[in-house]
């Protein structure tokens, strides 16, 4: 059996643990750019599967209802898939929030990690163009004033930013959000270069893999500073522009503002996006499934482009990671499975998860888009092998029977705030709560005294009642307890 490491469900929104994917072993990651641990779930997959084909779209139907109406990890889900017989688009949910309209093949979504592909292929097209080579010192293209850290002679290259082996960190220690739902916006580029200046490496330039958002973010620095341009005109003038990826930006024109999904967090309450003014080669590209095929497109096409040979440039692996079933490549992570390699890469950001991937030998290939930042991993991988078996997130909360003669005790009103009422209503058999001016929801039991609501991610725990009347409440939502007390009758 092989072992695969599927990313568990994100938390937060600015608390997202690295996605990882390994097959024994540790590779790739989000753009979840926090200091938290990774806490992946480990599950088993057979060794030796037969190559298949891409899954039916009732299949991809099937898969995309069960993660938005019963397990709630998403609000909207979109999924492209491409091969030599065609491309489709399948989809499921609302951009969210108050926006019922429902996600397609035209949706932006922030795309997180993602941008990495992107910044590899950028890399390579320069390379091929004669406008650096992989080898060259990253201080080379960076202002004067940037001293890049050495080790025992050798210099960080370009290759080694894109195959993350600089020894350089995930992050910066200089990275303190003031803002935490937007915490690269105020992150500037004359930090990472203070930091950078600042930093001694803790062992030799490629002697280990340690993904690092930070030095793919001064690689996507040095190519613009190389260019003469910013990354997204970069961007634009070598890959989105030729390619007629027309939804494809950082900053967002009104004509794509409005097809912007909504972002949510975890637990499905709308997130901000994320801005990266310094970390723009990292992760800061928007993007929409079928901007994303048709990049896809040129891994299928069998007529040469001279992006289609700088996209075999970087798909070249460079460094084993772990026990050598994956490797890393430029700006790509490709893993050995039962039916032959998959390049692919994910990403995420506050209040969204993409994936990217394809496999070479059938020259199929997916993407996944969602407006949650509870990761898709393990649904494009799954698609490229049926194989990598899906998650599934265990519940938050168990529902129990509760005792409709004790309900009584729980109703009344119950006083948040000088201007927030919580009203608890029995109905018959069951509980409902309604704050004034919204509409009532109903609670279910999952204890004696507390209660949840499965439209939203927040519980309730009601103090033990004295003289059959519960004294006060607990609200637990946005990862707060906020306490309420009864008002008289």
């Amino acid at each position: 059996m092989k072992r695969f490491k599927i990313p568990s469900a994100l938390s937060g929104a600015l608390t997202a643990s690295a996605v990882i994917f390994t097959v024994a072993a540790v590779a790739g990651g989000l753009l979840y750019l926090d200091r938290k641990q990774d806490r992946p779930i480990v599950v088993t997959a057979a060794a030796g599967a037969s190559p298949d084909q891409l899954a039916t779209t009732a299949e991809i139907r099937r898969i995309l209802a069960d993660r938005i109406d019963v397990q709630r990890q998403s609000v909207g889900i979109v999924v492209g898939t491409i091969g030599p017989d065609g491309r489709s688009i399948i989809a499921h949910g609302s951009f969210g929030g108050l926006d019922p309209r429902p996600v397609d093949g035209d949706t932006v979504f922030e795309i997180g990690s993602v941008t990495k592909v992107f910044t590899g292929l950028l890399l390579a097209d320069m390379a091929a163009r004669g406008e650096v080579a992989l080898t060259d010192p990253v201080a080379k293209y960076l202002p004067m004033n940037v001293a890049v850290p050495e080790r025992g002679g050798k210099a960080i290259t370009l290759a080694d930013l894109a195959t993350n082996t600089s020894a350089l960190p995930r992050m910066p220690d200089n990275f303190e959000p003031s803002d935490e739902t937007n915490p690269y916006a105020d992150y500037s580029v004359d930090e990472m270069y203070a930091f950078v200046s600042g930093y001694e490496l803790p062992r030799d330039i490629g002697a280990e893999y340690e993904y690092s958002n930070l030095g793919t973010a001064l690689l996507g620095q040095a190519l613009a500073q190389r260019a003469g341009k910013s990354f997204e005109a970069l961007v634009q003038d070598r890959i989105s522009g030729p390619l007629a990826m027309r939804s494809t930006a950082i900053d967002l024109p009104p004509r794509l503002g409005k097809r912007l999904a909504t972002g949510h967090n975890e637990v499905l309450e709308i997130a901000p996006n994320w801005d990266l003014p310094a970390f723009a080669g990292a992760g800061a590209l928007r993007s929409s499934a079928n901007d994303l095929l048709d990049l896809l497109q040129v891994t299928v096409n069998t007529n040469k482009t001279p992006l289609t040979t700088a996209l075999a440039v970087t798909l070249a692996t460079r460094r084993a990671i772990g026990e050598q079933e994956t490797s890393a490549a430029l700006g790509w992570v490709v893993t050995k499975s039962g039916n032959g390699e998959i390049a692919w890469h994910d990403g995420g950001t506050g209040g969204y998860s993409a994936f990217i991937g394809f496999h070479p030998a059938s020259r199929t290939g997916v993407v996944v888009l969602s407006n949650a930042n509870t990761g898709v991993s393990d649904i494009g991988l799954h698609l490229l092998n049926r194989e990598i078996p899906l998650t599934r997130v265990k519940p938050r909360h168990s529902e129990v029977s509760a005792d409709p003669s004790l309900l009584g005790n729980y109703v009344g009103r119950y006083q948040l705030a000088p201007d927030v009422v919580l009203t608890v209503i029995q109905e018959d058999d069951a509980l409902y709560a309604q704050f004034s001016g919204q509409p009532k929801l109903r609670l279910f039991a999952e204890g004696e005294h507390r209660f949840f609501y499965k439209e939203v991610e927040a519980a309730i725990t009601f103090a033990a009642p004295a003289s059959n009347r519960s004294p006060g409440l607990t609200l637990h939502r946005f990862g707060r307890d906020m306490p309420a007390s009864r008002l008289s009758d």
